[in-house]
């Protein structure tokens, strides 16, 4: 794999850096690390706690259930952070946040890297959000223990969209999202399992006839299952 000119870089802000690289470790994506392709670098909020117990939150103002991050430990965190990694798009990882994209997976895996800052608890001061630029981003309409599996999977969206990282880069055009369509069904061996068939086009050796039925496919499927999408891409294509 061809070691790029500037390492792309994600570090993680969390409260487990034992989590990292996790899975990201693994397959493609931790090849592409061994290989020095992008480099990983979690940093443990709790190092920059003020007091013997290297406390990290406390309970809200107003009442109510859980805990809160605290402002001055985690602000100390980022500013530390930012320090050293200016260039990096910072990053939140809430339900509140805007929905993640493909289209802003790829404007951050062409940038320089992203700093991940991983909640708990109830969240964080909302004082951390008025006092940094802080892009919100959220994985869907659910909630997790933390943002720790959200940048697992950020970082592994935009990792294997890095040059060098999938064997074959063909492969990334004709994906989920791509012109805002779902991906087309796939098929293998054996060409008869269990009395379902593989489609007679996709054996046919017609090369033109494969590829409108797979766009015709990816149109369909988008058609019904994500009409939203839908409407950008006629929209787009109209």
């Amino acid at each position: 794999m061809a070691k790029l000119d500037k390492t792309w870089k994600a570090k993680v802000l969390t409260l487990f850096p034992e989590m990292f690289p996790g899975s990201l470790g693994l397959s493609l994506a931790g090849q592409g690390l061994k290989d020095g392709g992008w480099s990983l670098e979690p940093v443990n909020i709790r190092d920059f706690a003020h007091d013997k117990h290297r406390s990290v939150d406390d309970a809200p103002f107003g009442g109510g259930p859980g805990m809160v991050m605290r402002p001055d430990v985690v602000s100390d965190a980022i500013d530390a952070s930012t320090q050293v990694d200016p260039d990096l798009s910072l990053i939140y990882l809430t339900p509140r946040g805007r929905p993640l994209t493909q289209r802003r997976v790829r404007q951050l895996a062409e940038g320089p890297g992203v700093a991940l800052l991983c909640g708990r608890f109830e969240g964080l001061d909302e004082r951390v959000l008025d006092a940094h630029v802080i892009e919100e981003i959220s994985l869907g309409d659910f909630v997790l223990s933390g943002g720790e599996a959200a940048a697992i999977a950020v970082i592994d969206a935009c990792v294997r969209l890095l040059p060098g990282v999938i064997g074959a880069p063909q492969s990334l055009a004709e994906e989920s999202f791509e012109k805002d369509l779902l991906e087309y069904p796939q098929y293998t061996r054996p060409q008869d399992w269990n009395g379902r068939l593989v489609p007679d086009v996709l054996v046919s050796g017609h090369h033109e006839k494969v590829r409108a039925w797979r766009r015709q496919q990816a149109e369909d499927i988008t058609r019904e299952r994500r009409p939203d999408l839908w409407a950008r891409h006629a929209g787009n294509n109209g």
